[in-house]
């Protein structure tokens, strides 16, 4: 138990996320080292009448992490604290990135199951915003989490799990902040595994039709379509007995640095200062790609660098009805003239038993569409978002969207379940913000 102070901003300066998009100005930021000092500055807070919201790395794109009162930064929060192999469970603490969290893994000889392409966010802020990847069986980060620890809006230090507050369980790990400062989570994980990387150019109407047979056939399945031409780049994962073959220094600078981050980024530029080349740019991006195969550790498989920054909005659809949704979207993107400047994004999860997760309750195709910071958005988004809406959709926590309260309890057959709970457990909304009025109401 830590009995030390937290450390505190005296003068806090305007908080920004990772796209830039978002903002806030706390009235205190608190950087605690225990679930104890946590606990400790939530009490202070509610003395003094102050909102709480814990925000980690900034990756997500909505307010969701927003504040005027107390921001509490999860940077101290990084400590082991189990480790059961007999068990294949892990518990750390809430604020360690997931770069650091598979570099701990690979130490242990063990790997997350699954896990989405970037590796910066914090665990809690990944997990609580509903972060996934792209599988035939394996779900999110959150569906991987098999305890957690979490402190309620009255300074108590609570633990979670499926036999332990299992109401609470179902909800928090989903949770959007919304429910307390989560400061533990305990992962499922297994021994260290080879993932085998083929990544090839098709064009966008073989994919559509192929579509359910690459979702069955592959582990883990992705592609990425460049609007204002038919080609995509399809990536699929599996596992390998071995020995791994990683890509070459060489290739992965040429690859994932200059073409995939330097070429990409000064092709954005280009395009947003003459909006006008963006088809030529499109065309030419997408047949630079060429077809590669690769083995390597799962982490380093799964992820990838990205350092153009964009802002992103995302839906998650019953997976019948992904192509169908998909091609609406190219015919709009073709009749609409719009410069999109972003390849398009398409993902798969099982149905899982996460009240608040995009994929409670069916199987699941992401499609998300992005464009490059300081690009005008606006009329790609209301208009993708319109599709997406009419096909059932539900929008990723952490990317733009217009949903609010009354959607989602169309959309979440457990949404009545999660507003009560959040009713009993923080009735004052100590942890409330804007973001949250709009999504789960009063």
């Amino acid at each position: 138990m830590s009995s030390a102070t937290p450390a505190v901003s005296k003068t806090p300066p305007t908080w920004r996320n990772w796209a830039g998009n978002q903002s806030a100005r706390p009235h205190s930021v608190i950087t605690p080292r225990s679930a104890e000092e946590v606990s400790s500055a939530i009490r202070k807070a509610a003395s003094q009448g102050l909102a709480v919201k814990a925000v980690g790395a900034g990756h997500s794109f909505t307010s969701v992490a927003n504040t005027d009162g107390v921001q509490i930064r999860p940077e101290g929060l990084t400590a082991v604290h189990a480790l059961d192999r007999a068990a294949g469970t892990i518990t750390v603490g809430s604020g360690m990135r997931l770069s650091d969290f598979n570099t701990l893994l690979a130490g242990y000889g063990l790997a997350l199951t699954n896990m989405g392409d970037i590796q910066v966010q914090s665990l809690a802020g990944a997990t609580s915003t509903g972060t996934h990847g792209t599988g035939r069986v394996s779900g999110s980060l959150a569906a991987q989490i098999r305890g957690m620890e979490i402190v309620l809006a009255d300074g108590e230090i609570t633990t979670c799990s499926a036999t332990e507050n299992a109401e609470l369980f179902a909800g928090a790990r989903v949770g959007l902040g919304a429910l307390g400062v989560v400061t533990a989570l305990t992962f499922a994980v297994e021994p260290s595994f080879l993932l085998e990387a083929h990544e090839e150019p098709m064009k966008l109407d073989a994919v559509l039709g192929s579509f359910d047979a690459l979702c069955a056939d592959n582990e883990h399945f992705e592609f990425y379509w460049f609007p204002h031409t038919d080609n995509c780049n399809v990536k699929r994962n599996n596992r390998i007995a071995g020995p791994a073959k990683p890509l070459s220094k060489a290739r992965f600078l040429l690859d994932d640095e200059l073409l995939s981050n330097g070429v990409f980024s000064l092709a954005c530029r280009i395009g947003k200062a003459a909006p006008r080349t963006v088809p030529a740019i499109a065309r030419l991006s997408s047949r630079a790609l060429s077809a590669r195969s690769y083995s390597d550790t799962s982490h380093k498989v799964f992820t990838s660098p990205r350092r153009v920054r964009f802002i992103e909005m995302e839906y998650a659809l019953a997976r019948a009805d992904a192509t169908a949704a998909l091609a609406e979207v190219r015919a709009f993107v073709e009749a609409s003239g719009l410069p999109i400047n972003f390849p398009v994004e398409v993902r798969v999860a099982p149905g899982d038993d996460l009240w608040l997760s995009t994929a409670s309750g069916r199987d699941t195709a992401y499609i998300a569409v992005h464009m490059y910071k300081g690009t005008p958005h606006e009329r790609y988004f209301t208009e993708v978002e319109k599709i997406m809406v009419a096909h059932g959709g539900r929008p990723h926590w952490g990317k733009m969207h217009t949903r609010d309260a009354e959607y989602f309890a169309r959309s979440y057959p457990r949404f009545a379940d999660f507003t009560a709970l959040r009713d009993r457990v923080d009735p004052e909304r100590r942890f409330g913000n804007d973001y949250l009025r709009r999504v789960l109401g009063d």
